[in-house]
């Protein structure tokens, strides 16, 4: 029934969205998110007793993502990323389609490494200023920039670590992380590598076959402070003096050790929020005693708003759930997904990329897991549909730039370094991509959990 209540309650949430999406005057996001709870709190729609319930679910994995960050400030601000850039240009050997790869190898790993949104921060301005050491033209470097932006982001699709809004529903329909990898990799890695080749195809015409080659003495490049300023440099990278090598080592072994912690210590009990915190922690500790740096950057470039956007959304969706919205997504569409695991993928998984584009994948996926939880499944079914729930919202999500976070961050970063880039062209390429890419990677998930189950 329709009524004052859900009335407000929809408004609220359209226009939240729609600030999200259009940051009027660069708002932070978390500031429209945090009205909305305000409102949803102080109108009663979510009681106060169910803020330490939502607190309890959003805490650990936004503590997560933000101790990744910590660790990827670390490793910026001694000087890996400046690093990785120089030998982009250096190791491209003067074939743009070598460069190619090696740019959107660097954008998946970055995400395996840390997460979706960290990584568009840290890898789009490095591609910047490796297309610009190499003279490219604008036109040149879209290929590059719009393969690596999909690659980054569908890449948070594989692990559950790398993507808060995977983290957070993770708990919420019982999935452990080790679980999550075995059923989730294949597929997702099916579709992010499909939807790479098929960019390189429909790229193909555009990518340079042969671009400026550089030696490793003659440039390389320092990403400073807020990843937005750039100044050349004439060292050479093998020069001791260029980086602390030995400190560099350490800091890449300690980030493998704690994302095979997250593997290894969840089936023991340990939640991922504890390695994630020792490691930054580690890092912070190991910069200060051998380069004198403190941890003053630190604390200015952590994004903290994101505990308060992600506590704030779930509130905004827990609002959205006692409303009735769940209750009408499991009364449409509860029969088809019970009905059979085909269908629990399929219809899921297209759900989820509708809506992910329509109204940005974070929410979209705690509808979406929300709405599972109600439908009486059993516990194979509700797994693999929530899996198909997380591609919908990864990979489905990049149709348009408003999907994820990280797509809205990224268009965000070209018009700061003067790239012009259309939505228009954007989807332009992304719908003879996602969709194909979507389809494989829900017909992989179909076929390789039937198998690893049967």
């Amino acid at each position: 029934m329709f009524d004052i209540t859900t009335a407000v309650i929809s408004i609220v949430f359209i226009t939240v969205t729609l600030l999200i999406i259009w940051r009027p005057f660069g708002i932070n996001e978390s500031i429209p998110t945090t009205l909305g709870a305000l409102i949803f709190l102080a109108l009663g729609i979510v009681p106060l007793s169910g803020v330490f319930h939502i607190a309890s679910i959003v805490s650990g994995a936004s503590i997560t993502i933000i101790s990744t960050i910590v660790m990827s400030i670390v490793l910026e601000s001694i000087g890996i990323f400046r690093w990785a850039a120089t030998n982009l240009a250096v190791r491209a050997k003067g074939s743009g389609r070598t460069l190619f790869w090696y740019i959107n190898i660097l954008c998946f790993l970055m995400t395996m490494f840390f997460n979706n949104d960290g990584s568009i921060l840290i890898t789009t301005p490095i591609i910047i200023q490796t297309l610009s050491i190499l003279n490219l033209k604008t036109r040149q470097k879209i290929p590059y920039l719009i393969s690596g932006a999909l690659v980054a982001t569908g890449a948070s699709a594989p692990i559950g670590v790398s993507n808060l809004a995977n983290l957070i529903a993770l708990k919420t329909v019982g999935l452990d992380l080790n679980t999550y990898t075995s059923m989730m990799f294949v597929p997702a890695m099916t579709g992010i590598i499909t939807i790479t080749i098929l960019l390189f195809v429909y790229f193909k015409r555009e990518i340079p076959v042969k671009i400026m080659t550089l030696q490793s003495h003659s440039i390389s490049t320092i990403v400073h402070n807020n990843y937005s300023t750039f100044h050349p440099l004439q060292v050479d990278p093998q020069d001791k003096g260029y980086m602390d090598w030995g400190l560099f080592r350490i800091c890449i072994l300690v980030v493998i050790l704690i994302r095979c912690s997250f593997f290894l210590l969840t089936p023991l009990g340990v939640a991922t929020e504890w390695p994630a915190i020792i490691g930054a922690i580690v890092l912070i500790a190991v910069r200060w005693i051998r380069k004198g740096i403190g941890p003053k950057d630190i604390l200015v470039k952590t994004p903290w708003h994101i505990l308060i956007f992600a506590f704030s959304i779930y509130v905004i969706i827990y609002g959205l759930h006692t409303s009735g919205l769940t209750d009408f997504l499991v009364h449409w569409l509860g029969g088809a997904v019970a009905h059979n695991h085909f269908n629990a993928i399929f219809v899921m998984g297209i759900l989820l990329t509708a809506m992910s584009n329509l109204f940005n994948n974070l929410p979209s996926i705690m509808i979406g897991t929300l709405s599972l939880q109600n439908m009486g499944l059993d516990t194979f079914t509700m797994h693999t549909a929530y899996l198909a729930t997380v591609i919908g919202a990864d990979i489905g999500s990049l149709l348009l730039p408003m999907g994820t976070l990280a797509s809205l961050i990224w268009m965000h970063l070209l018009r700061k370094h003067h790239i012009r880039l259309t939505w228009s062209q954007y989807i332009k390429v992304t719908i003879m991509i996602i969709p194909i890419g979507l389809l494989i990677s829900l017909l992989c998930l179909y076929v390789w959990t039937g198998w690893l189950f049967k």
